[in-house]
């Protein structure tokens, strides 16, 4: 009998080698949802225009799927990647957002949107959706401060914001908060100065500056190149390209999370 042959019963059915499951998944409609600290916005496969409603402090994963469900109205979608801003291990939450509401950690996403779902730390899924190949490093200029590496196609997300700096923490000094307390001279310096500790201590290739405020940047810091939002989106639909793509050059990629 071939190999890829099953019976169920008397009813004898073929098994889809490794090139259909491939192109089945690759072609699979799928929606991305990037959670901040401000605003949700999302995109689905086959659309031009992305859709965002606000966030804010008191938001629940509920509240954020209902927002979701009812932004996407009209939208045809078969899975789901949602961009956390924080923590995320083996594909869930261990850790309650610092600027959203509570109850984010156990939350059953698959069974809220009823579909498949992965979850992904959200400077993760903006690193993915960035990365050219080799050792890059992400850093995340928005409410707070993401991070992530990727070394050979293995994405390694990181929390690297929330490390000692100064009189604070990374976060303190360049997140939101840091640059409408310092304003955004001092601001810009500190980013100068952290980017430039991050290089030496990580020894990166690439450097990518993403986030919201990368362009209230008057200049890059050195040896570092401006990230896109929307590369947000894109890395949200290359984590279902993962389980299938073939190891060549920016296309082989695990996620440690």
């Amino acid at each position: 009998m071939d190999a890829n042959l099953s019976v169920a019963g008397s009813r004898r059915t073929r098994k889809p080698n490794r090139v259909e499951r491939a192109k089945a998944t690759l072609t699979r409609r799928v929606l991305v949802v990037d959670v901040g600290g401000t605003s949700v916005k999302i995109l689905a496969t086959g659309q031009d225009e992305h859709r965002s409603f606000p966030s804010g402090p008191t938001m629940s994963p509920r509240q954020m799927v209902s927002g979701v469900e009812k932004l996407a109205r009209g939208w045809s979608y078969e899975a789901v990647s949602i961009g956390y801003p924080g923590p995320v291990l083996h594909g869930r939450p261990i850790a309650e957002p610092h600027n959203l509401g509570r109850g984010w950690v156990g939350f059953d996403f698959v069974a809220a949107f009823g579909r498949p779902v992965k979850v992904i730390n959200d400077a993760a899924m903006q690193a993915l959706g960035s990365y050219k190949g080799g050792k890059m490093l992400f850093l995340g200029l928005g409410t707070g401060l993401g991070s992530t590496m990727i070394v050979d196609g293995i994405v390694e997300p990181m929390e690297l914001g929330h490390l000692p700096y100064r009189k604070g923490t990374y976060e303190d000094y360049v997140g939101h908060a840091g640059l409408n307390r310092h304003g955004e001279k001092k601001w810009r310096r500190h980013v100068a100065d952290i980017v430039e500790r991050f290089i030496a201590a990580l020894e990166p290739d690439d450097v990518v500056i993403g986030g919201g405020n990368v362009k209230k940047l008057d200049a890059l810091p050195p040896h570092s190149r401006a990230g896109d939002n929307a590369n947000a989106f894109r890395g949200g639909f290359r984590l279902w390209e993962a389980d299938v793509a073939p190891p060549c050059a920016g296309r082989r990629w695990r996620s440690l999370a």
